[in-house]
């Protein structure tokens, strides 16, 4: 008896250290396990500010929506050779959401002309989150000029993680 308590003991103290080895961890992995870096995605049609006639409540449930991430379908998007940053996001019910992006809105001041950002809500664009497998939000897919995978983030991302990110995709232009 006193064996099986001192390792449920010896367990639950190390559980906390497992959990923080864990999340430093790169696992590569995203939107339910389906894309990887370096793996090329998918063409697809999402719908766009011109599809909705311009009304920005059929495209998003964001309440302070930027047009500019509404312009291109993400088809159209990766024809274009630059860079995409893919937001799976839906503010309508999460919070991260709304948050992770009023930051890209910040972080799309700096880099509107070299990359092209898009936002991806699962009540209007959900053959996004499928195509993608997407799971949870928010979710950040970060794509090269080549259409291939750079970096995937579950949650929410800072400004401070997302511009060393940016900054490794704009001036190496590898896949990953």
């Amino acid at each position: 008896m006193m064996s099986h308590l001192r390792r449920l003991a010896l367990l639950l103290l190390m559980s906390p250290l497992l959990l923080v080895a864990a999340c430093d961890m790169d696992f590569s992995v995203g939107g339910g396990g389906v894309f990887t870096v370096g793996q090329e995605v998918p063409s697809l049609r999402t719908k766009t500010l011109a599809d909705v006639g311009g009304d920005m409540s059929k495209i998003t449930s964001y309440r302070y929506p930027d047009p500019r991430m509404y312009q291109l379908s993400f088809d159209d998007a990766l024809k274009t050779g630059k860079p995409i940053i893919m937001e799976f996001a839906t503010p309508g019910h999460c919070t991260q959401c709304d948050q992770q992006l009023q930051m890209l809105k910040v972080v799309m001041e700096t880099y509107e002309e070299q990359i092209i950002f898009l936002h991806m809500d699962q009540y209007y664009n959900p053959e996004a989150y499928d195509a993608f497998q997407v799971r949870g939000e928010p979710w950040t897919f970060v794509i090269n000029g080549q259409g291939k995978v750079h970096h995937i983030a579950p949650g929410r991302m800072l400004y401070s993680e997302m511009m060393p990110v940016l900054k490794r995709l704009m001036g190496d232009g590898k896949d990953g």
